[in-house]
């Protein structure tokens, strides 16, 4: 060790951690001794100028370092995956022989068969690091491994190169790393502060855990609804690893957690042999952390249920995940019960973890490599074992909506087949147009049964995340399982996405100039974006309430209720038609130009019925105590998707804000009880004045609190009456609290499909997601209920039947009058984790036709 650096380390009962007193090592000493470093490959500090755990790198840093330590070494090479939200390069480092190097391709092509175990294949080995960008341990300890892999001279590391292919993610989550530093950095005194009260270690309330949208990329991988996902599982598919190591960070409080995770809490889909392996693994990291002298622990806490994160998703792809969690030091050091906490100290744990990941792996390459050949030769058993052949899908209101359902799939290398003629199940009867087939017997059977099976009952109902995430159920796509596949007739070839064709396209399209009205209906996804766009640009549109009929190029063309009309009296613009153009193609939905303003059937287009829409201007309440994940989700579905600008203003600054500038305020989850009388007292009188609040969740039962939304809750000791606890032991508390808590689950809703609220739904039956115990009493006032619980409402996931039978036929959607404004609630989040497409749209009617549904509170 050298002189310019000295650690402390004391281990105890209570004490096991370095405790930082001088300069941050050099990398050298986070490695493995005895190692000779050729050095003509810079060091981290070589390039950043300073060692590492010394300060917290910036993304740019250590994107710098990666390309530095590229272009000095044949052995690495470096990919731009794509770029985040920020427009930062998600980096991609491959790290093998210069042997591997010159046939990368062949050997990466090769992969795609997953059937031959090939002669001197490579095994492939995937570090994902810091995908919570503040847990930054991760990404410092991914810079100490690159150089170690591409500047030892050891024959050792030589032996691992020639028959390994590295693939590293040194920063998962760029954007989010970038928050968390600039927080660290500018809070962090000239002298270390351990202290766990200093504000280094409290972050705002956007942290640096999630990415701009605030969304945990770690629980993405299956939903892709982010792009850094999207950039990523490309380049997952391309490289097919055989074992991924997934880092990350957990409570100052603890030691240092690797898999394998609580035994009973194992999903039935993971194959026995990923547990083997994990076991087989864990002996190595167990020998590297006791050669170091640190605490560790396993086989509890975590579990690996849920396929959307890093350490679950490749157990059905082949793949052996395993999860790395070092405890926090939540800035550069932090005073823990037992001992200082230092970055420097979590760094070296994922170093001397991602090692023995590399050394376990290469040591037992043989048996990976089999493992990934047998996976894929039991999946082919599994899928012709089911009782059933595949899926079919249909869709047909909302191309948008089946397209991207489609696209999801896709990403995940899952073949689907376009229906060539109609195919009957049962009493439905699947048209071509907009039906396709999913068979179960290809390589991704376990991810098709992961996204589309609906498990209700489970061994152990403890859940670390959620416990149903079905995606047809949260597209709202139909699907149903064929028994038979004679008769079904199928295209040759596998799905493709392709540009959707208009009637009216901005290239070879006029239109029509003497029009007396244009029309477009509000089933696709995209409607509210295009209706957004019309509105801001002054150009006047009203929404039909009832079902018209009209004559389109001769023939009877009937639309829906929720249909916007665009009459040509009420423009005041010259060039409106040529912006409606516009509009209709940039959002990819056709528009209908009509003739008259005479209808066969339904109302004319001057009635009244026909409600004229107003531009809307959203306010969402943000700041501490709110959920920063759901008003991420809000801004992610209005910004994002639907192009509509949200004002985003914490609740402490409300007093000072002008309301009336407002149309709408959402109000996501949060504890709201710290607003001050005279912010009620400024809602109330803007509510009445007629704005539109929507709330969900528990902002729902504080405006009940207020008594300005008119429903009653259920209380906590009313639901705790719903359980039986005069049998039970101590050992039985955490049993009882699992009971108690909705994870995660998919419920099944009742709407009313004539309500302005429902407009674009064309079932009355919804799936919504729940992931709390809020249950909220149906309102006796008539025409307020919008969206009610079934009778038997659970679809998929857990939830104890003493809920359920507690949630069935309560409200989940309600909206009323408040003077003259509205107040509409939920108990339900409609656009949770970005790819809840099926309910959605609630939120955007609630904003565009929040004022054209009347339901005094009242009897």
């Amino acid at each position: 060790m050298s002189l310019s650096r000295t650690f402390t380390v004391v281990f105890s009962a209570f004490s096991f951690f370095y405790v930082f007193l001088a300069q941050a090592a050099s990398v050298t000493e986070y490695l493995p001794a005895g190692h000779i470093y050729n050095k003509d490959i810079p060091t981290p500090h070589d390039v950043l100028g300073f060692g590492l755990g010394e300060r917290h790198i910036r993304y740019d840093q250590l994107s710098n370092y990666i390309k530095a330590i590229d272009s000095h070494s044949d052995l690495v090479q470096t990919t731009v995956m794509g770029r985040t939200n920020h427009f930062r390069e998600q980096l991609l480092v491959t790290i093998t022989s210069e042997k591997n190097h010159a046939k990368l391709n062949e050997l990466l092509n090769s992969r795609a068969d997953f059937s031959i175990k090939k002669a001197d294949e490579p095994l492939v080995i995937w570090l994902g690091y810091s995908v919570h960008g503040d847990e930054l341990s991760g990404a410092n300890a991914a810079l100490a491994v690159i150089y170690h892999l591409a500047a030892s001279e050891n024959q050792s590391v030589k032996a691992w190169l020639d028959d390994t292919i590295i693939v590293m993610e040194p920063s998962s989550n760029p954007d989010g790393m970038d928050r968390f530093v600039s927080w660290a950095s500018d809070n962090k005194g000239t002298v270390a502060n351990p202290d766990p009260n200093h504000i280094e270690h409290h972050q705002g309330w956007r942290t640096g855990r999630g990415n701009h949208f605030e969304f945990d990329l770690n629980r993405d991988w299956l939903l892709l609804s982010q792009v850094e996902t999207q950039n990523r599982m490309a380049y997952f598919q391309r490289y097919q690893p055989n074992i991924v190591g997934d880092f990350h960070e957990l409570g100052s409080d603890k030691s240092y957690f690797f898999q394998p995770g609580v035994a009973t809490r194992i999903n039935p889909l993971t194959p026995k042999n990923n547990i083997t392996l994990t076991h087989l693994m864990a002996t190595y990291h167990a020998k590297a952390l006791d050669k170091e002298n640190h605490l560790y622990f396993s086989q509890e806490q975590f579990d690996d249920f849920y396929y959307g994160k890093g350490s679950t998703y490749p157990d059905i792809n082949g793949s052996v995940g395993i999860l790395f969690e070092q405890a926090s030091s939540m800035g550069m050091q932090i005073e823990t019960d037992s001992g200082i906490l230092t970055l420097e100290y979590g760094i070296k744990n994922h170093i001397v973890t991602s090692l023995s990941t590399i050394e376990g792996a290469w040591a037992n390459k043989d048996k990976f490599i089999e493992n990934r050949k047998t996976f894929y030769e039991n999946v082919e058993k599994e899928a012709k074992q089911e009782k059933f052949n595949g899926y079919l899908i249909t869709e047909k209101h909302d191309s948008y909506r089946l397209t991207a359902f489609l696209s999801k799939l896709k990403q995940h290398h899952i073949d689907v087949y376009k229906l060539t003629d109609d195919f009957k199940v049962k009493s439905t009867v699947f048209e071509p147009a907009y039906s396709y087939y999913i068979p179960l017997n290809q390589p991704k059977y376990k991810v098709i049964r992961t996204l589309f099976d609906t498990p209700t009952t489970f061994v152990d109902n403890t859940f670390y995340d959620v416990s149903g995430w079905t995606l047809p159920l949260a597209m709202n796509i139909e699907f149903h399982k064929v028994n038979s596949t004679r008769g079904l007739e199928l295209a040759e070839t596998p799905w493709k996405q392709q540009t959707k064709q208009l009637n009216i396209t901005a290239e070879n399209t006029k239109l029509e100039t003497d029009a007396y009205a244009y029309v477009f209906e509000w089933n696709d996804f995209l409607a509210p974006k295009l209706l957004n766009q019309i509105l801001s640009a002054n150009i006047k549109a009203k929404v039909a309430t009832e079902s018209f009929t009209t004559i389109v190029e001769g023939k009877n063309q009937q639309f829906e209720a929720g249909s916007i009309v665009i009459p040509t009296a009420l423009q005041d613009q010259t060039n409106w038609q040529e912006l409606l153009k516009e509009f209709s193609h940039n959002s990819q939905i056709s528009i209908t130009a009509l003739t008259s303003g005479h209808t066969p059937e339904g109302a004319d287009i001057g009635s009244p019925s026909l409600k004229i829409l107003k531009p809307i201007k959203v306010l969402l309440i943000g700041g501490k105590g709110v959920s920063e994940t759901e008003a991420g989700e809000i801004l992610f579905y209005l910004d994002d998707t639907l192009n509509i600008p949200v004002t985003v203003i914490e609740k402490d600054r409300l007093d000072k804000i002008e309301l009336n500038a407002y149309t709408h305020i959402v109000m996501v989850n949060g504890n709201y009880q710290t607003l001050s009388p005279i912010v009620v007292i400024k809602l109330e009188s803007w509510l009445k004045e007629g704005g539109v609040v929507f709330a969900q969740k528990y902002a729902a039962q504080w405006l009940a609190s207020k008594d300005i939304l008119k429903a009653s809750f259920v209380s906590r000791n009313q639901i705790n009456q719903l359980f039986d606890t005069s049998e039970l032991s101590y050992k039985d508390k955490d049993y009882l609290a699992a009971r108690k808590r909705i994870a995660g689950a998919i419920y099944e809703t009742n709407l009313d499909t004539t309500h302005p609220l429902t407009f674009g739904f064309n079932q009355k039956k919804l799936p919504v997601y729940k992931n709390n115990t809020l249950i909220m009493e149906p309102l006796h006032y008539p025409f307020t209920n919008v969206g009610t619980y079934s009778a038997s409402p659970l679809l998929s996931g857990y939830t104890d039947k003493n809920l359920i039978a507690r949630i069935a036929n309560t409200s989940s959607l309600v909206a009323h009058n408040v003077g003259e404004g509205r107040v509409i609630a939920t108990t339900d989040n409609f656009v949770f984790r970005g790819y809840w497409y099926g309910s959605a749209k609630l939120l955007a009617n609630s904003l565009f036709f929040g004022k054209v549904f009347s339901a005094p509170a009242t009897r």
